[in-house]
């Protein structure tokens, strides 16, 4: 049975940071761990993911800004947030598939974290 939790979360000010973790317990070994964001009245979008190889891919909207990366033996996966802007708040998730296919099909999810809220203020 895979379990994901979500901590880390917070507000803070425009140019501020924050680091999300993800504990993610009992998945396949060559799995994908991606972040999604949620905001009341959109579509929930993908911000970042990484694969059990390192591979990594962000948002567009995230480049430069977000880094995402694991720990393999903590059962753990960060994403590291700096810069943050207003349109970067929303509640944040975590979710693990198998590897095959991309980390972008959102449908293929079928464990996720219970979120943890950001809130970027100017």
């Amino acid at each position: 049975q895979v379990h994901l939790a979500e901590s880390g979360g917070g507000a803070v000010q425009v140019g501020g940071s924050l680091l999300l973790s993800c504990v993610v317990v009992g998945s396949k070994y060559q799995r994908v761990v991606g972040w999604f964001r949620e905001v009341p009245g959109r579509e929930r979008e993908p911000v970042a993911g990484i694969y059990w190889n390192d591979q990594r891919f962000y948002d567009d909207s995230v480049k430069g800004r977000f880094t995402v990366r694991q720990d393999k033996a903590k059962d753990l996966v960060y994403l590291q947030m700096r810069g943050l802007k207003p349109e970067d708040s929303g509640m944040y998730y975590c979710a693990t598939k198998g590897a095959s296919g991309s980390w972008l099909d959102q449908e293929d999810y079928r464990d996720w974290g219970q979120g943890t809220q950001v809130t970027v203020s100017s």
